[in-house]
Formats: structure tokens, C-alpha cells, sequence
């Protein structure tokens, strides 16, 4: 399999920009993906530091006593990992500091369960697992998904349906890609290390077994460069998670959906928060999450940033995750 790589030149604060664009954007109303065409036609996202719209939680006696044991990295505090990478999963807001989106809601929401103040702390999201694994926070609420191989070093509690989705450029002649066949030659933009890229490369597997021609993948720092790539042809298409991208789609243009694909393929996988292995915090976090579930104000959160179809009907520590190759 050949693959090529670009790295982008923009720095941090350049990324922020990016970011703090799209959610100028996002503060004015917006049209909907297709999914959400029943609910409501419009929507207001929050880009403020303040987030006085943010759902709240009262505190979890059962939920408190099943952390009893566990250290946390700051005394009375929840420190969450978070890559602020695209809106509405998770982003910068207007003051370039502060971590907004659907994760830090569902973050907040289990701190209040637990009692606990909340701080969040930005990563890279490559960086996350070292991270975790050094102690240098307590959870990471980041759009992980659940893997066999992830399983081995970190617990799990599974807190939003795994999507991803394939987008190309609006002038583009691809018209779906469902299957490994339909990546056979594309240039396609993927994560590094990402379960996408995972799914990816078993793809490419089959098609060049098949002889097919083999597909390349595009790996890049910042989605800006990522984005004048698919749109001006120098890739053929993008798998990541679907939310971030159809929420691009919706307030910027320029890129069309043309096939999804669960996390977990051939299975199904979801997204959840990553602890430290045997810490025990997984098992209180999933206590607090079906509580959350049942009380509303888990789906009162992704609601609040239109991606309720991705809610979980049931939280699950260690379930079946993506398989090794």
C-alpha cells in the first residue's frame, strides 16, 4: 500500500483561527443536516466561553460511592482530556481558550454526577493515550473509540454511537463510496492511528488481494489544509467521524456526504471515555452515564448540538470493540 503524507505549516494559534471561524459561523442559525430535517429546520450553537446554556446534572450518590476508591489527578476535581479538533464534537470558543461542544457537555454532566469541579485540559489527539497512561489526567472524552488492541491498556465506557462518513468535494463525480471496492485508486484523507484509518487499510487490503488498485491515504496537521485538499482535487475523498464533517457540510459548503461506515466494521463500535486501566473510575462513569440516560439530560446534551442520532440507548464498560487485524 502506498501512502503519501503532507504536514501543514499552521501553528496553534493558526488552527484556533480556523476553528473560531467555523464557529462564528455556527452562532447564526444554520440549516440542518438531513437528520435532523424532522426535528427542526434551524439551529443556535453556543460558541461562548460562559456556555450558560450548558445542561447541568444533580450529584449521583450511588455513583459517588463507586469512585470512593479511586485518586483523582486534582483533589475534588475531574480532569478530562479533549482534542478541540472541529465543531460540535469539541472546539475553541470565541475567547480562543475555552473548550466548547457535545464532549465537554457529556464531560461536565458526569463531573456534576460525581460531585467533582471539571477541568479540561487540550491535547493533540495522538497524544491522548501517553497521557492517560502517565497519570497526567484522569479521563479522556475525545471521540475515542473502542478497540480490542485499546482495551489491553485503557478502560472504556461507551458514551455515543461510532460514525464515521465518507465526504468529497460538491464538484466531485464520486457519488458514493459503501464499500471497499469504491476506494480501489482514491486519495483519501484519514486520521493517523485513528480506528477510520484502521478500517481504512483492511479495505485497501482486500481490494489489492483482489486486484484492485491500491488506494493512498493523506494525513494532515490542520483542517484547513485538509480542506483546500479534498476541495481542490488533490484528494479524492475524507473518512473521519461524520458529525464534525456534516456540521462543515451544513454552515461552510464546498463538501458533500457520499457513505458512512460504523466505527466498529464489520461490527459496530461506540465512542467512549478512556481511563486509566483498572483505575475503577470506568465502572462509576457507566453507572453515571445510565443515570444521565434515564434523567434526559444525556440526550438534553447532544441535542443541544444536533448530533441526538448518535445517542446510546445504554452506557457499557469494556463492551466488544473493534477487532484486531
Amino acid at each position: 500500500m502506498k501512502s503519501r503524507k503532507f504536514v501543514a505549516s499552521a501553528n496553534v494559534p493558526q488552527r484556533r483561527d480556523f476553528l473560531l471561524k467555523l464557529a462564528a459561523l455556527g452562532a447564526a442559525p444554520l440549516a440542518l443536516p438531513a437528520r435532523r430535517a424532522q426535528a427542526a429546520s434551524v439551529a443556535d450553537f453556543d460558541f461562548s466561553p460562559q456556555q450558560r446554556g450548558r445542561p447541568r446534572a444533580q450529584r449521583d450518590a450511588e455513583a459517588q460511592r463507586a469512585v470512593a476508591g479511586y485518586r483523582f489527578v486534582t483533589p475534588g476535581v475531574l480532569t478530562v482530556a479533549v482534542a478541540p479538533f472541529a465543531p460540535p464534537i469539541a472546539t475553541y470558543a470565541t475567547d480562543a481558550r475555552s473548550i466548547v461542544g457535545a464532549d465537554p457537555d457529556y464531560a461536565q454532566l458526569l463531573a456534576d454526577a460525581l460531585g467533582l469541579g471539571i477541568s479540561f485540559v487540550p491535547v493533540a489527539w495522538a497524544d491522548w493515550p501517553l497521557g492517560l497512561a502517565s497519570g497526567k489526567y484522569d479521563a479522556v472524552i475525545s471521540n475515542v473509540g473502542v478497540t480490542e488492541a485499546r482495551k489491553r491498556k485503557f478502560d472504556f465506557t461507551t458514551y455515543r454511537l461510532g460514525l464515521h462518513a465518507f465526504y468529497v468535494g460538491s464538484n466531485s463525480r464520486i457519488q458514493s463510496i459503501r464499500e471497499p471496492k469504491d476506494i480501489a485508486g482514491l486519495r483519501v484523507i484519514t486520521g493517523s492511528g485513528t480506528i477510520q484509518e484502521r478500517i481504512l487499510i483492511e479495505w485497501n487490503r482486500r481490494n489489492v488481494a483482489q486486484g484492485l488498485k491500491a488506494a493512498q491515504w493523506l494525513y494532515f496537521d490542520d483542517r484547513a489544509s485538509s480542506r483546500l485538499a479534498l476541495v481542490s482535487g488533490r484528494a479524492d475523498a475524507e473518512l473521519n467521524p461524520d458529525a464534525p464533517l456534516a456540521y462543515e457540510a451544513a454552515t461552510q459548503g464546498g463538501i458533500r456526504k457520499v457513505g458512512t461506515v460504523n466505527a466498529g466494521w464489520p461490527d459496530n463500535a461506540d465512542v467512549a471515555v478512556a481511563t486509566r486501566k483498572d483505575s475503577g473510575l470506568a465502572p462509576a462513569l457507566t453507572l453515571a452515564t445510565n443515570k444521565l440516560i434515564q434523567s434526559g439530560q444525556y440526550r438534553a446534551a447532544l441535542t443541544r448540538w444536533a448530533i441526538e442520532s448518535e445517542a446510546v440507548e445504554r452506557a457499557e464498560t469494556n463492551p466488544p470493540g473493534l477487532r484486531d487485524a
